[in-house]
């Protein structure tokens, strides 16, 4: 999942999340819905990839979900 400013989507890199059916419940792990498949955001891993590296956009969190990652990732980062 991109968790980068889409003001910068424009770089050579991108900032994401890893996502995954399996991973446990936890504060920063919150869940989003990838199609009609719950999926949670492991924003403890939080990285750069080559934007090359990735695919097709798979679709867009609610404002909910755009939330509950946006408090993992403060939790995650120490930004509060």
């Amino acid at each position: 999942m991109i968790v980068q400013a889409d003001d910068l989507l424009a770089l050579s890199t991108i900032v994401v999340c890893p996502t995954s059916t399996s991973t446990p419940v936890a504060s920063f792990h919150p869940e989003v819905a990838i199609g009609d498949e719950p999926t949670r955001v492991m924003c403890e891993m939080v990285g750069a990839v080559d934007a090359r590296a990735l695919g097709e956009r798979v679709g867009h969190l609610t404002l909910n979900e755009l939330r509950s990652v946006d408090d993992a990732l403060q939790l995650v980062l120490d930004l509060g």
